[in-house]
């Protein structure tokens, strides 16, 4: 089973732009809040009628606005989890999975497989938050879909509830495996649930990775700060592998010798064709003397305190940067550094830890 869809809808803020393919796998969209993530959903489940593009589950055609074909939302089989789980407030339990057209026998097989047989006539304003997903996801599974469309379903969740509800529905998806979308602004969420990312930037998709390599080399700039990357400069080219990093006011020098340089080939291609470079807030590494290539001679602006680790906001001494860089370091390391204040502390970049974007 694979779903395809290119589809394009026009809103008063926005154009919507999309087109990708899933298989059997958990597909992400990624993106900030009104960046049209939950709007592709709703195009694929029929809620929401694109302009013009198609969209094909398997052998059957959803939407194709040149055949004016549009399957109403019923004839979809698509099973849609909403961030509120949509649960009818004044039917019990069992009648909430009943609804999606399972028989008693059925729904009575659901309830017990998703520990909920002693609450089956209960209401959904007496249940859990655990409970009302296990319900949602049940009635989900009831109506027997062949695509899963998940809508940020831990958005309004605290850390304890969001990690256990989490653990249940990776379960449910090893157990049913299909095709199944999945959106979010929770970039943690996503490495956790997802096998491949695609980035949503103001209604356009930008980039289509594999998970491990979209969260270790992004594509984009936006990419990059989805994936948490807060370090981030235009370059501007200097000299073979040398740059100035306009944003943080230093030399970048990316290979460590001029044959090195001749050498890497795939580099080079990846290095002409850079526009920005990212750098993660953990990869900084304490010098004792300042050098000429890579490395901060820093100005820090700010100390901010975290549960588990301190984050040290600087700049480039003499330098105007747009915006501090973050160095996050664990609460001894901080204490260690902090301790020679007001004394100079020089930061290094590992070349080979610089994220090259292309736009």
């Amino acid at each position: 089973m694979k779903l395809e869809v290119n589809i394009e809808k026009k809103l008063p803020n926005f154009s919507l732009k999309v087109d990708f393919c899933v298989e059997t796998e958990v597909f992400a969209l990624l993106g900030a809040s009104g960046s049209g993530k939950s709007l592709t959903l709703k195009c694929i489940a029929g809620i929401e009628k694109p302009d013009k593009g198609r969209i094909v589950l398997g052998e059957r055609v959803l939407f194709d606005s040149e055949k004016k074909i549009n399957l109403p939302a019923r004839k979809r089989k698509v099973g849609y989890l909403f961030q509120d789980y949509a649960l009818f407030p004044k039917m019990t339990v069992l009648e909430n999975i009943m609804i999606s057209g399972a028989s008693r026998e059925e729904a009575e097989r659901y309830l017990k497989e998703f520990r909920l047989s002693e609450k089956k006539y209960a209401y959904p304003p007496t249940l859990s938050g655990g409970q009302k997903q296990r319900t949602a996801l049940a009635r989900m599974l009831a109506s027997k879909p062949e695509l899963i469309l998940l809508d940020e379903p831990y958005s309004a969740l605290d850390n304890y509830l969001k990690s256990m509800l989490e653990r249940e529905l990776l379960s449910m998806l090893e157990k049913y495996p299909m095709p199944t979308v999945f959106v979010s602004h929770d970039r943690n969420e996503v490495y956790r649930i997802a096998d491949k990312v695609a980035v949503l930037d103001n209604g356009k998709m930008q980039d289509v990775q594999e998970k491990n390599d979209f969260f270790k080399n992004p594509k984009s700039v936006s990419a990059a700060r989805l994936t948490g990357c807060k370090n981030i400069t235009a370059l501007q080219s200097v000299d073979d592998g040398v740059f100035f990093a306009n944003d943080w006011g230093i030399k970048l020098r990316l290979f460590d010798s001029l044959d090195m340089f001749r050498e890497e080939k795939s580099k080079i291609e990846k290095l002409e064709k850079a526009k920005y470079a990212g750098y993660r807030a953990h990869y900084f590494i304490k010098k004792d003397v300042k050098e000429d290539y890579n490395c901060f001679d820093c100005e820090i602006i700010r100390i901010i305190e975290d549960t588990f680790s301190t984050v040290i906001l600087f700049k480039q001494k003499g330098y105007d940067c747009p915006e501090p860089l973050y160095w996050e370091v664990s609460k001894d390391e901080a204490e260690e550094v902090l301790k020679d204040r007001p004394g100079s502390l020089y930061l290094k970049l590992d070349s080979t830890k610089l994220i090259l974007l292309e736009k």
